[in-house]
């Protein structure tokens, strides 16, 4: 069941300004930021080394970046490389081919893959050819369970029926693609062109070839938008009924990508994006859809929704998912692995993984260890966002600790939050109300011990 909904008119525009602040979106805990150069290949090797010899190794959760889109869309803040010239595809699948070899020699063959997703960029950028050429070079690879989660993100304006039929025949079954808004003012601001009818000839060939799961992603927050112009927006995306949804806060870094200085003047101000967020929530709910939080929904038989309601939902580098427990490990560009107590990521820039790859067999250059202060704050913290309350008997029993003890310092900032209505404590848990849902990061934050030391630096988005 859908929990009640927060009217814009129950949120003060002093409190929209207390809690809207630059915060992480705790994709991990450390944040990246926090993370360490000086990871080189064979620190890799010894965290892969690592978690094959646990007792009961870990399932994996591959993901692969693949950079390229044919023109800038200026709200873009993802690591991509902007060329119309496709004479790249092959010497970058050729890098990406080598890197498998080089992670599957080393991952383990008898670990199963339950979990394969391709982001961007534009996976589709690809031809369909090479699409299904990278899918057979994994497949080869690695041991993929018969049930295993395959997903990859797609651009309709640049995606074919020949594309989703390559997808679909290496064994595809979730489509993720990028809408933002629909309004045709919006889409000129911000560079991205894509109509209505386009996007939902799309989605229907895709469920005529027998993809079991389509997401959508939208944007709020973006130059021109109006309460009245996204409403329009999402009757459109009912229209053409995804199964999952992703309502994304527009994130605004100009000091991180400078293109984003161009959408500046005609940003809609923090009381009206926050009312256009709450317009979609009380829409969508309304339509079925079930607020997992942190801009996300889901049809209440989603496995997502499931996976709230009984408190096994996951977050990682790939937003929410069903797959926990399991070692994330990214390939390509700039991407990200998460596996055992460490993260690593990959080199940022095109050329500089392109040396990597050709000289090591892999491009890892950052990442971070986990203590065990970090294991216990992401524990707490992944409760948080995924279930929206944390149970102290659980952390005690789990990490051996005295809850109110320990986080004596993170129950005192919590207070406020409390007093404002967003959370409720109790000795035995900790829960976030409905509308401290809306308000999960901030919770989130008030856990976060490398914060103090992040203030005076430019890092984050704000929270709404």
């Amino acid at each position: 069941m859908n929990e009640e909904l927060t009217a814009p008119a129950d949120v003060s525009i002093e409190l929209l300004r207390r809690y809207n602040v630059p915060g992480p979106r705790y994709t991990s805990y450390p944040t990246a930021p926090v993370w360490t150069d000086g990871f080189s290949t064979r620190d890799y090797e010894e965290i892969l080394a690592a978690s094959q010899t646990a007792v009961s190794p870990a399932p994996l959760s591959l993901y692969l970046h693949i950079p390229f889109c044919e023109t800038l869309c200026y709200f873009c803040a993802c690591t991509v490389v902007i060329t119309g010239n496709h004479s790249v595809e092959e010497p970058y699948l050729a890098l990406l081919e080598r890197e498998i070899d080089w992670v599957a020699g080393r991952a383990g063959e008898d670990r199963e893959v339950v979990q394969l997703h391709w982001g961007g960029g534009t996976p589709t950028y690809f031809s369909p050819d090479r699409i299904s050429r990278l899918a057979a070079k994994l497949a080869a690879s690695f041991r993929f369970s018969p049930h295993a989660e395959v997903g990859v993100e797609v651009d309709p304006r640049v995606t074919t029926e020949a594309h989703l039929e390559a997808l679909r025949n290496a064994g595809f079954n979730r489509l993720s693609m990028g809408v933002q808004d629909f309004d045709p003012a919006v889409q000129k601001a911000i560079h991205r062109i894509q109509p209505f009818e386009e996007t939902r000839a799309l989605v229907a060939a895709a469920r005529g070839m027998g993809f079991d799961s389509i997401n959508m992603d939208l944007i709020y927050g973006l130059p021109l938008q109006t309460v009245d112009s996204f409403r329009s927006t999402i009757d459109d995306i009912l229209a053409i009924g995804p199964d999952r949804l992703a309502v994304y806060s527009y994130a605004n870094v100009p000091w991180l990508k400078k293109h984003q200085k161009l959408l500046e003047p005609q940003l809609p101000g923090d009381h009206e994006k926050f009312e256009i967020f709450l317009t979609a929530l009380a829409r969508f709910t309304q339509a079925g859809y079930e607020y997992i939080g942190m801009d996300h929904f889901a049809r209440p038989d989603d496995e997502l929704a499931r996976a709230r309601r009984s408190r096994t939902l996951h977050r990682n580098f790939q937003g929410y998912t069903t797959k926990a427990g399991t070692d994330l490990v990214g390939m390509g560009v700039s991407a990200i692995g998460a596996i055992g107590d460490a993260f690593v990521q990959n080199r940022r820039e095109l050329a500089d993984y392109r040396t990597a790859v050709e000289r090591d067999g892999a491009a890892t250059f950052r990442g971070f260890r986990l203590s065990f202060d970090d294991r216990v704050r992401r524990a707490v913290i992944g409760n948080l966002l995924c279930h929206g309350v944390v149970v102290v008997s659980e952390i005690e029993l789990d990490f051996g600790i005295d809850f109110p003890r320990y986080f004596a310092d993170s129950l005192a900032r919590l207070a406020a939050c409390a007093e404002d209505g967003l959370v409720e404590i109790s000795p035995d848990e900790i829960r976030a109300t409905p509308l401290g849902r809306i308000f999960l990061r901030n919770l989130a934050m008030a856990f976060d011990s490398y914060l103090p030391s992040q203030s005076a630096k430019p890092l984050f988005s704000k929270t709404l």
